[in-house]
């Protein structure tokens, strides 16, 4: 059973989040950030990664904490629900084009956390969500997920659409990612015996 449930409470956010790895897209996100549901539900949908998310978090500051804390959360739901790696393709890559946009995201599920970052927005907001915290929730995933995670944006120039692209290229890299590889059985994929 390749899920997990994750549950995290500060003094700024409690958040759980529930994943199966081997879902169908279903979603349910619900962090009081309409946009930020909204790009949940396309990393849910493209990886086909079944995802329910639950956050309550210091909006009346900003949603800063809220991103980033469900980053973290779900960064380590997907950590714990794909267990020890054994079977997995482990790389994944996309080219996601969306109209103006273009984003090319690769990872490897490697336990080496790290993001190369090559976005650029052009405004500050995409209605009243901040464009700065795409970057936060993918650092927040990459880290507690144990991800090396390439994002780099080919063309755009509409920020929503480069935000979009960038979840749905992440979700689809995920998703041949996180995939049994039928040709490997149950063996690890890494010479060194160990992820």
């Amino acid at each position: 059973m390749r899920q997990a449930e994750i549950t995290r409470n500060t003094a700024e956010t409690q958040i759980s989040v529930s994943v199966n790895l081997d879902g169908t897209g279903s979603y349910d996100n619900q962090t009081g950030v309409g946009f930020f549901d909204h790009m949940l539900d396309q990393l849910s949908r493209h990886s086909m990664i079944d995802v329910t998310v639950r956050a309550t978090g210091d909006l009346h500051i900003d949603d800063h904490h809220t991103v980033e804390d469900t980053g973290i959360a779900l960064g380590q739901a997907l950590a714990k629900a794909v267990g020890d790696k054994r079977g997995i393709r482990r790389y994944g890559e996309c080219h996601l084009p969306m109209d103006d946009a273009q984003v090319r995201a690769a990872l490897d599920l490697s336990a080496r956390p790290f993001l190369v970052w090559n976005l650029e927005f052009p405004t500050a907001k995409i209605g009243t969500f901040d464009t700065e915290l795409v970057r936060e929730f993918f650092q927040a995933l990459a880290t507690h997920g144990g991800i090396t995670l390439h994002i780099d944006q080919l063309h755009g120039f509409n920020s929503h659409h480069i935000a979009e692209a960038a979840f749905k290229a992440v979700a689809r890299a995920l998703r041949m990612a996180v995939e049994p590889d039928p040709r490997a059985g149950d063996a690890l994929p890494s010479t060194k015996g160990a992820l």
